[in-house]
């Protein structure tokens, strides 16, 4: 039967968005729809009468962990996964290309297909195309998918062409190994954020005879930004007569855009997996529910949902059970949050019919950016063996609220960028501030040196280089300082809470201490920065992130700061120095060791960041500090550092003789 009686219904007035259905070997699908996560031939917590109640139609399940468990032979047995797991209606199965990616460092991929060993006895596994199909017709999938080579979206032009040739051929040999079965298969769009590639692999894709098409490699690394700007420009190149599928997105926001990009389908495990950690989605915006808040909170946990947590629990009881680690109180959460996916993708579909979809996207996406606490805080993370989510002095921290990931410093109670998602904070802070990419574009006749002062977990670095796989840039040249590695090796241990972390870059940069790549070298230098600055190339930009003042007052120092001014200005060239602080005192330190200072605006609300450079002009960004400041600055109680207590008049001087206040 394959896929038959497609029929595009209507695509919205003003938008892509598009209302269509078509009929499989198990019953109709209507689009825009999403598709829980069964990855083992169950949707964690609920049975198929439950997935049947909240509103499932179409099931996704996962060929690399059904290969390894229970098995082919088992599916031939018992007649494939709709009689295995008493499920009557769709199901869609992923060719276990996406796992093979996420075990960089445990797989072996050629021409052939992909080697990795099986997590159960050690066995050596080749999952080939043929063998991801023979498998998937086994299983008896209404869908079945190509095997893909899925790339982080951050890698270079060059890496991510050779992936997407390579899935090229294992989709054309994909596509043979079905032979006559009545299963539809879908292929597999790549190309990372290259557009020339994207045409590439649609084009190529297009002239092989698929039932639908997929967009691959992204939720892996890119922007939101990006995310949304390729689903919409792959979902261009894509025939309007076949379903398009955005593979592995998203939240309700991503749900949304990508549907008003032209969209059809859809899988993710959040519903479920925030379920197991307080979170609900609402009418009200997304609610921690293992917050203290809700402890008394005897009314039900959405008055406009019907559903039966909702008709019968309340947020106390809600609330008591994920405290109490209790499985009920994920099953009961994750109900209600496959009912809210269900009828958000059902009311886009009316929306669609009716001609209200702007007005309705324009109102959803309002109501799915609320929260019950818009700066949530990050905690640490609920069921999880604390020895794997720290190491050393360092603790993995989640903003559940956000769906984000930190590191904390557990002596000092330190998060590594507290408020913002720290890849956010990287490009909104350091990235925009030092306008890197424009130094790059016009200065490629010379090198570009950005000094990482407080490598962390390399959010800032990574930023950096990721600059460098556009196209027509000069050279640039990165010098981390760290004096422990710990938090690095600790998001490298759990890469999949950090996407810019998709990259050989880390790993390499940890094993040899230095990484070249394409128009890029990134050096590391351990130890503190005081011993080792002068053994590293000048900068252009310093972007200044260590620990507070209060947990490593020596590189807050006046000395400090002294001390590096003079050491820069030798350079005879304007340096600019970047940091997230706003602190008073900070800002006087760097006014007495000669930097001139500057304010600007950052993420959040009354944030500022500080800019400092080495010389009057030319600045690049920032308002220079002034008359305003001054005044806030004498009525500081903190305007004086430590080791001037005593000596509070020499350090006014040394503040108010500075020539940005006096010329």
């Amino acid at each position: 039967m394959r896929i038959s009686n497609f029929t595009l219904e209507k695509i919205a007035t003003g938008s892509r968005a598009r209302a269509t259905s078509f009929e499989t070997m198990h019953g109709k699908v209507q689009t825009p729809i999403f598709m829980p996560v069964g990855t083992q031939a169950t949707v964690k917590t609920l049975n198929v009468e439950t997935l049947k109640n909240v509103g499932s139609n179409v099931l996704l399940a996962n060929t690399y962990h059904l290969f390894i468990r229970p098995g082919k032979e088992v599916f031939d047995h018992c007649g494939g996964i709709h009689s295995f797991m008493n499920w009557d209606r769709p199901v869609l199965t992923d060719s276990g290309g996406f796992q093979i990616f996420s075990l960089p460092n445990a797989r072996k991929i050629t021409e052939e297909g992909a080697r990795f060993r099986s997590y159960l006895d050690g066995k050596e596994i080749l999952l080939s195309p043929e063998v991801s199909i023979q498998m998937q017709r086994s299983i008896g999938s209404d869908i079945m998918m190509v095997l893909d080579e899925c790339v982080p979206s951050t890698v270079s032009h060059s890496e991510a062409k050779r992936a997407m040739e390579l899935t090229h051929r294992w989709a054309k040999r994909s596509l043979k190994a079905r032979e006559d079965s009545k299963q539809a298969l879908f292929a597999i769009v790549q190309g990372a954020c290259f557009e020339d590639l994207r045409k590439e692999s649609a084009k190529v894709l297009l002239d092989m005879s698929f039932d639908g098409y997929a967009i691959g490699g992204l939720a892996v690394g890119e922007t939101r930004e990006e995310r949304e700007h390729f689903a919409e420009f792959v979902a261009d190149l894509l025939p309007r007569e076949k379903p398009r599928y955005l593979m592995g997105v998203g939240t309700p926001l991503d749900l949304l855009e990508a549907v008003h990009r032209g969209v059809d389908l859809f899988d993710c495990t959040i519903p479920v997996e925030l379920a197991q950690r307080g979170v609900a989605f609402t009418s009200q915006g997304k609610i921690q529910i293992h917050r203290s808040r809700y402890r008394f909170a005897n009314e039900s946990l959405d008055v406009e949902c019907a559903c039966r947590t909702c008709k019968h629990y309340s947020k106390a009881y809600l609330h008591h059970l994920i405290k109490a680690s209790e499985v009920l109180g994920w099953q009961l959460l994750a109900e209600h949050n496959l009912v809210y996916y269900h009828n958000l993708m059902s009311d886009m579909r009316s929306a669609i019919l009716n001609g209200t979809f702007l007005s309705y996207y324009a109102n959803k996406k309002e109501e799915v950016l609320q929260s019950d606490n818009t700066n949530a805080s990050f905690s640490r993370i609920i069921g999880k063996k604390e020895k794997k989510l720290s190491l050393g002095n360092y603790f993995l921290l989640e903003n559940v609220e956000k769906h984000i990931f930190s590191i904390q410093h557990t002596v000092s109670g330190e998060v590594m960028h507290s408020i913002h998602s720290p890849d956010e904070e990287a490009n909104a802070l350091y990235i925009r501030h030092s306008q890197l990419e424009n130094r790059l574009r016009e200065g490629k006749e010379r090198e570009i040196v950005v000094w990482d002062v407080g490598l962390g977990a390399a959010h800032n670095a990574m930023a950096a280089l990721l600059l460098s796989k556009q196209e027509d840039l000069g050279k640039l040249s990165v010098e981390s300082f760290e004096n422990d590695l710990d938090p690095l090796r600790l998001a490298l241990r759990h890469q999949g809470r950090f996407p810019h972390l998709f990259h050989k870059a880390p790993k390499q940069l940890l094993e040899s201490g230095i990484f070249i790549g394409e128009n890029v070298e990134w050096k590391l230098h351990l130890g503190n920065i005081q011993d080792t600055f002068q053994k590293a190339k000048l900068p252009d930009v310093i972007f200044y992130d260590p620990f507070s003042y209060k947990t490593n007052a020596e590189l807050w120092d006046f000395s400090w700061f002294l001390q590096l001014n003079r050491y820069l200005k030798g350079a005879n060239k304007q340096i600019q120095l970047l940091t997230y602080s706003q602190s008073t005192l900070v800002r006087s330190a760097l006014l007495a060791a000669g930097f001139y200072v500057c304010k600007a605006e950052t993420l959040g609300e009354n944030r500022e960041c500080t800019i400092a450079y080495t010389r009057k002009e030319p600045m690049i960004s920032g308002q220079i500090l002034g008359e305003e400041w001054l005044g806030r600055w004498k009525r500081s109680d903190a305007k004086y550092p430590n080791s001037y207590q005593n000596r509070k008049e020499e350090w006014e001087r040394l503040v108010l003789s500075h020539p940005q206040f006096t010329e």
